[in-house]
């Protein structure tokens, strides 16, 4: 039931504390960039999107705007648009195997294009040759396996409908491509993203009246038992549009909690930028997810064949839980619904791992220190990754920590025949157990640290994690 007292946004955030614990403890997600993009897969007209010179960012999902393809032209791609792959379960059940918990899909982007049949826009699924409710029956397919469910809505950017996306009255466009807003209000943002090319008819207050408010509505009706409502980019919203957005969504399910893309630090959790890897102490002590790309793009590219291994995921994985953070790691299916099945390996290779090594993820939180060994691997946001590649230089002597109550996890990603381990050393060790191996295991507790005799590695799993048990309930405080 909704607290009838919460009235200010500190009030609704300090009642969501189960729901956020429970995120927290998911750790792992799938991400799902999906729409009528995934037609073009970043061609257009003949050329890749990457030559097209613009100053929108070079991701499929914004090849309207980087193109500067005109509404009505980009609109007949809902004809093409015939998902006739997609199946839900199948969806689902790879997200399981993945050993992942939780699945957030793309009910609507920045194009404006909705994944269902909406009741107020005719920019939907109701309008290409399936007719399906996509949204609904990957919903559909969670509540029956058992995987907690979620929404992205790209509340503020819509080029179909928005107009200009607000960017008049919170721009100030210094670039010679955008033309002058009409009043700038002392307020700086970037032009990034609005629809200055073929702005709709409408204000983008008719927007919000009329599509926005209306849409999230439908979507939090629509399904009961989501978990997360994940806003997006919110440059150009006043506070009050945005806190509008958050408190819609407390008012209709008051367990669903907000990414702080809804705006003015007003969301439940913190994205610390897309494939970014970030110093816990920077999230303002709120819960944390990082968001990454299987490739260097959200949506289907069809030449993008950089693919992140199971190595490197597992890597982003283990260095996330150990900052205390979640990583819901996306695809970008085609517009058949197809899974590039390089991210279907990938993502069974994953499972496996997780499967012997989930419970040094799962639940877990921060332990003293977070990390044993040289710098970590710098993961700056999807530019750098595209720039610069995974150069990881990981030895046997590097080790992730996580702990859970009296117990702290030791990951590795190298393995050799015996492991030391420092930052054990003023520990009182109780037990030491390798996770996957049933047998009584040789180690022994020095001045050095924690030593550890490994056995063969007969599965030639990536690495190895030790659970070692302290006598003590320490494991959970952090320096």
């Amino acid at each position: 039931m909704m607290n009838a007292q919460a009235q200010t946004w500190e009030q609704m955030h300090a009642t969501k504390g189960d729901a956020i614990t429970h995120f927290n403890e998911d750790k792992f997600g799938l991400f799902i960039h999906w729409g009528i993009h995934s037609v073009l897969g970043g061609m257009y007209k003949g050329e890749r999107m990457d030559d097209i010179e613009s100053p929108e960012p070079n991701d499929a999902c914004w090849i309207q705007a980087r193109a500067r393809i005109p509404r009505v032209e980009y609109r007949e791609l809902m004809g093409q648009f015939d998902p006739v792959n997609f199946n839900a379960d199948e969806y689902v059940s790879l997200v399981k195997e993945a050993g992942m918990k939780y699945i957030v899909i793309t009910s609507k982007h920045h194009d404006g294009f909705a994944l269902w049949d909406s009741k107020v826009s005719d920019f939907d699924m109701g309008s290409t040759p399936s007719k399906r409710n996509l949204v609904k029956e990957l919903y559909n397919a969670c509540e029956r396996q058992g995987i907690d469910f979620g929404v992205y809505y790209s509340h503020n950017i819509d080029w179909n409908d928005a107009h200009d996306c607000n960017i008049k009255f919170f721009c100030d466009a210094t670039d010679e491509v955008w033309p002058e807003p009409a009043d700038f209000k002392g307020k700086k943002r970037r032009p990034m993203g609005a629809n200055l090319w073929d702005p709709s008819e409408n204000t983008f207050d008719q927007y919000l009246v009329n599509k926005a408010y209306p849409q999230v509505r439908e979507l939090l009706e629509m399904f009961p038992n989501m978990k997360f409502m994940w806003y997006d980019f919110a440059h150009f919203l006043s506070k009050e549009q945005s806190f509008k957005f958050y408190q819609m969504v407390y008012q209709l399910n008051p367990n669903v909690i907000v990414t702080d893309r809804v705006g003015h630090d007003l969301g439940d959790f913190n994205i610390p930028g897309d494939n970014k890897i970030p110093n816990p102490e920077d999230m303002g002590g709120k819960h944390w997810e990082t968001v990454g790309t299987f490739n260097n793009s959200w949506g289907y590219k069809e030449y993008d064949k950089d693919f992140k291994s199971p190595y490197e995921l597992i890597y982003w994985i283990t260095a996330i839980a150990s900052r205390g953070g979640n990583y819901m790691l996306n695809i970008g299916p085609k517009g058949d619904g197809t899974i590039p099945q390089e991210s279907v390996d990938n993502l069974k290779e994953i499972g496996k791992w997780m499967s012997v090594n989930g419970k040094a993820i799962y639940g877990t939180k921060m332990w003293k220190v977070s990390r044993e060994g040289e710098d970590a691997q710098k993961m700056l946001g999807t530019g750098h990754r595209a720039a610069h590649g995974f150069t990881s230089n990981f030895t046997t002597s590097d080790f992730w920590f996580t702990s859970k109550g009296n117990k702290v996890y030791a990951i590795a990603l190298e393995r050799d025949k015996t492991a030391l381990i420092k930052s054990f050393a003023d520990e009182e060790i109780k037990e030491v157990k390798l996770l996957g191996y049933e047998k009584k295991l040789k180690w022994e507790h020095t001045s050095e640290g924690l030593k550890v005799t490994l056995p063969k590695n007969k599965t030639q799993q990536v690495g190895f994690t030790l659970e070692v048990t302290l006598s003590n309930n320490e494991s959970t405080k952090v320096k």
